[in-house]
C-alpha cells in the first residue's frame, strides 16, 4: 500500500475482519521492508517505548502474578490434600505459572496499561491529522508508528514473563509451608524438579505471542479510529477488549495444539 494513501474502504458486512487482515498484511510488508534496510524510527523513540512498556510495567506484573501464584497454591493444596498428595503442590504452582499463567497475566497487564496507551496515542494522532501529514510526507505510518510499538512489546515480553513466573512461584511458598506442612527446601526442590525446558519455552512462546497480539490490536484500533474526541475513547476501549479476546483465543488454541502434539 502506498503510504500516501488512506486506508481503502472495507467491503460491506466484513469490515472488522477485513481491517484486521489488511492491517496484519501491512505490518508484515513493513517488517519485510525494514529487514531489507528500509527507514525506521529514531533510536530515541525506541528507548521511550521500551521504558514505557517495560520498567513501568514491572511492579504491576509482579503484584498480579504473586497474587495468582498464592491463590493457585491454596487452591491446589486444598484439592491435593484430599488424596494426600500435598508434595505435588510445588509442581502444580510451577508448571501453572511458568507454562500458562505468567504469560497470560503479563499479556493482560500489557493490554490494560500499554495497549490502551498505544491506541489512544494513535487515535489522537489520527484525529489531529498527524497520520495524514506523515502520508503526505511519504512516511509509512505502519513502519513509523506500529513497528516500534510491536518491537518494544515483543522484546520486553520475555523478561516480564520470567519475573512474573518467578514471583508467582515464590508467592506459593507461604501456602505450601504454613498451610500444608511442606518444608522450604522441599518446596524449592520440587519447583526446580518440575521446571523443564519444555515448560519454559512454551511459556515464553505464549507470552511473546500475547504481547504481539496486544500491540497489533491496540495499533489497529488506533490507526482506524474516527476523527473525533469521542472516537479516541472508543478506540481505547475497543483496543483493550480486542486484546483480551485475542489473548484468550490464543491461549486456548496454543494449549490444545501443544497438548495434542504431546508437549
Amino acid at each position: 500500500m502506498n503510504p500516501q494513501r488512506d486506508w481503502p474502504a472495507a467491503p460491506a458486512g466484513r469490515s472488522a475482519a477485513w481491517w484486521t487482515v489488511a492491517f496484519v498484511g501491512e505490518v508484515l510488508l513493513a517488517c519485510a521492508r525494514r529487514a531489507r534496510g528500509g527507514p525506521g524510527s529514531a533510536p530515541g523513540e525506541w528507548l521511550r517505548l521500551l521504558d514505557h512498556a517495560g520498567p513501568r510495567s514491572v511492579p504491576i506484573v509482579l503484584l498480579t502474578c504473586s497474587l495468582i501464584g498464592l491463590m493457585l497454591a491454596y487452591m491446589a493444596g486444598a484439592q491435593l490434600g484430599r488424596i494426600g498428595a500435598q508434595a505435588y503442590l510445588a509442581d502444580v504452582v510451577t508448571v501453572g505459572m511458568v507454562r500458562e499463567l505468567a504469560g497470560m497475566m503479563t499479556g493482560i497487564v500489557l493490554a490494560g496499561r500499554v495497549g490502551a496507551s498505544f491506541a489512544s496515542q494513535l487515535a489522537a494522532m489520527r484525529a489531529g491529522e498527524e497520520i495524514d501529514a506523515l502520508r503526505v510526507l511519504g512516511v509509512d505510518p505502519v513502519a513509523h508508528l506500529v513497528l516500534p510499538r510491536l518491537g518494544a512489546l515483543v522484546l520486553l515480553a520475555a523478561p516480564l514473563i520470567v519475573l512474573g513466573a518467578l514471583a508467582g512461584v515464590l508467592a506459593g511458598w507461604p501456602a505450601a509451608v504454613l498451610a500444608y506442612g511442606l518444608s522450604s527446601s522441599e518446596y524449592l526442590h520440587q519447583c526446580l524438579r518440575a521446571l523443564t525446558p519444555t515448560h519454559l519455552w512454551i511459556g515464553l512462546f505464549k507470552g511473546v505471542l500475547y504481547a504481539a497480539l496486544v500491540a497489533l490490536a491496540s495499533c489497529r484500533e488506533g490507526l482506524h479510529a474516527g476523527r473525533s474526541a469521542q472516537a479516541v475513547g472508543e478506540a481505547t476501549t475497543a483496543a483493550v477488549v480486542r486484546s483480551l479476546v485475542w489473548i484468550v483465543a490464543a491461549a486456548c488454541t496454543t494449549t490444545v495444539v501443544f497438548t495434542a502434539l504431546g508437549y
